[in-house]
């Protein structure tokens, strides 16, 4: 009887183990937002020389939230421009940046005067 009880309780346990980490584990497609955007680094004797922005992919940004995601584009090829898969001597490197927030956090970028 003892033996019983105990492979009942740990199926229990497994049970609700799962239940819970099901009702927790949500889709990053529901509550956020991808935008991608273009950008280029100018290589000149192995030294960054310029770091561009090409283009802002949004269908539904405001100006203002497209320039905001713009800039936060830039300084992330910027930081890209330092991993080697990306270093070049000589040229023009384009790279295309996805940026992930969450939608009331895209909300909140509004022009403020």
């Amino acid at each position: 009887m003892i033996v019983f009880l105990r492979k009942y309780q740990l199926l229990c346990l497994i049970v609700f183990l799962i239940n819970s980490i099901a009702i927790s584990a949500q889709s990053y497609k529901k509550d956020s937002l991808q935008i991608k955007s273009y950008t280029l680094i100018e290589y000149r004797q192995n030294e960054v020389k310029d770091v561009k922005l090409i283009k802002v992919l949004c269908d539904y940004c405001t100006d203002f939230q497209k320039e905001a995601i713009g800039v936060e584009a830039m300084r992330r090829a910027k930081l890209e421009s330092y991993d080697p898969v990306n270093k070049m001597k000589e040229g023009d490197k384009k790279l295309a940046i996805y940026i992930r927030i969450a939608k009331k956090d895209f909300a909140a970028i509004i022009e403020e005067d």
